[in-house]
C-alpha cells in the first residue's frame, strides 16, 4: 500500500488531515474518490477551503494542482459549494442538539 504522499500534490499536512479521518493510503484515497474523501475531511472538523478540494481532485488524477482551470475549475467549485453546504447543515454539535431537545436554545429553523 502506497503512502498518501506518494501521490502528486499530497504533502505532509494534507496527508495528516486525510489520515485523521481514516484515509491512510493512496489506494484508499483513489478508491474513495476526491468528493467522498473531502466530505470526510469536512465532517472531521477541517474548515472548507476550495484550493485543498481541487488539489485533492488533481492528486487522485495524478495531475499537477495548477492544472485545474476554466470550465473544469468552475464545475469543481459548484461541487465544492454543495459539499460545503451539506457539511454546514450537519455541523450542529451534540451539545446544541441536547440543549435544543430540552428547550434551552431555539431550534435552528426558528432563528
Amino acid at each position: 500500500m502506497a503512502d498518501l504522499t506518494s501521490l502528486r500534490n499530497i504533502g505532509p499536512a494534507l496527508a495528516a488531515t486525510l489520515e485523521a479521518v481514516g484515509i491512510t493510503t493512496a489506494e484508499e484515497l483513489r478508491t474513495l474518490g476526491a468528493d467522498a474523501a473531502y466530505e470526510k475531511v469536512l465532517r472531521g472538523g477541517t474548515r472548507p477551503h476550495f484550493i485543498s478540494y481541487y488539489v485533492l481532485h488533481m492528486a487522485v488524477q495524478g495531475r499537477p494542482w495548477n492544472d485545474c482551470r476554466g470550465d473544469e475549475k468552475t464545475a469543481l467549485r459548484k461541487r465544492f459549494d454543495i459539499l460545503k453546504s451539506a457539511a454546514a447543515k450537519s455541523d450542529e454539535s451534540e451539545l446544541e442538539r441536547i440543549l435544543d431537545r430540552i428547550g434551552v436554545i431555539a431550534r435552528k429553523n426558528e432563528k
